[in-house]
């Protein structure tokens, strides 16, 4: 089926094969242009497959191939989701080493979206200008930074549809979006499913907290309660998944945490990925929640936050929200600064890693 999807529009123009080969070999073109052109002429090789690595958040990224038919249901799964026509507009920012920037390339060939191109790096919009945008991907990180200035957030305003993944949209992100019209999606998903296989509406009136499903998927929960998903046209097996979910129905979940960050302090087990919900309501900076061995209460919760340590007054103004704010239970025991968090290749925070530069 792949097959049948062999020219790109790329800004403005179709593209066909000869002319990207040219492009790949330009001593001139700085190397993330190249690397969109490289992954087009692999989606036009003789290959039925494209070979891809996970994100590496919890673990060594690992390389898995996709069948470019299963690429392709999942392309026409969120034409059909989103109301994308053929000749829409399409904005790439996102590095088409991984999953989610080759699929917006993937989406524009068999949806036939004009796609247009721009840095994938953390602030996408800085240096670009263009016209209305119909539809593009964006991690939190991007996000957040397109809607820090004036010049970045009229640019921002002109894109009608952004799907936001890659990372947990924080409280105070959301909190923003509300004032936008444009309209912003969280998405749910994974290399092995091929991008997202739910969304959620953040701002506008039908705003939800509840992940619904794209076509031809439905999810259950297993002894774990972590999702199960069942997307037969993009993958073959039932994906299990250490997502802690709460479902709805079939078609409807909502996302917890994860069963591997789970902390199990004093016989109370706290999911960090709660307590981080209700820290992004006072928490400006990057942080989130951990844990360390504590002879007492087996692990005691921790807090690692991004930056320079806080001011006496600024620790005081923590402490009694959390006191005001949090279960007792879930209230962190210390809190740690990291200069700089480590992330994967793809703005993800790692977790682990940064435990080791910790200072308090």
């Amino acid at each position: 089926m792949y097959k049948k999807y062999q020219k790109i529009i790329l800004g403005g123009r179709l593209w066909e094969k000869n002319h990207v080969e040219e492009f790949v070999n330009s001593t001139e073109l700085p190397a993330w242009t190249k690397d969109i052109y490289k992954f087009i002429l692999e989606w036009l090789d003789a290959n039925n497959f494209i070979e891809a690595h996970t994100s590496g958040t919890t673990g060594k990224p690992k390389r898995i191939l996709l069948e470019k038919n299963k690429m392709v249901a999942s392309a026409l799964k969120t034409g059909a989701y989103f109301n994308l026509e053929k000749d829409a507009k399409a904005l790439l920012c996102l590095s088409p080493n991984y999953i989610a920037g080759k699929m917006m390339v993937v989406r524009s060939f068999v949806l036939g979206l004009d796609l247009r191109i721009v840095e994938p790096n953390g602030n996408p919009l800085k240096e670009s200008v263009f016209e209305e945008i119909d539809f593009a991907a964006m991690v939190p990180l991007q996000v957040m930074n397109s809607l820090q200035n004036k010049n970045t957030l009229s640019q921002f305003r002109k894109i009608k549809k952004t799907i936001i993944g890659g990372g947990v949209v924080s409280k105070s992100l959301h909190q923003i979006l509300q004032k936008e019209k444009n309209s912003c999606y969280a998405t749910y998903g994974m290399t092995e499913t091929i991008t997202h296989i739910a969304v959620k509406k953040l701002n506008g009136k039908d705003a939800s907290d509840v992940y619904e499903t794209l076509d031809n998927v439905n999810v259950t929960i297993d002894s774990r309660n972590c999702l199960v998903i069942a997307a037969s046209d993009v993958a073959d097996e039932k994906v299990v998944t250490n997502d802690l979910v709460e479902i709805i129905s079939p078609k409807e979940f909502k996302w917890l945490g994860r069963h591997d960050n789970i902390i199990n302090s004093g016989g109370v087990k706290i999911i960090p990925e709660e307590v981080e919900r209700i820290l992004g309501q006072f928490l400006e900076r990057r942080f989130f929640v951990s844990s360390q061995s504590d002879e007492l209460l087996g692990n005691r919760l921790i807090l690692i936050i991004e930056g320079q340590e806080f001011s006496k007054k600024e620790k005081i103004e923590l402490s009694t929200f959390m006191k005001n704010n949090l279960p007792k239970y879930s209230i962190p025991k210390e809190i740690f600064f990291v200069e700089k968090f480590i992330e994967t290749d793809s703005g993800k925070i790692k977790r682990k890693e940064n435990l080791r530069f910790m200072k308090n």
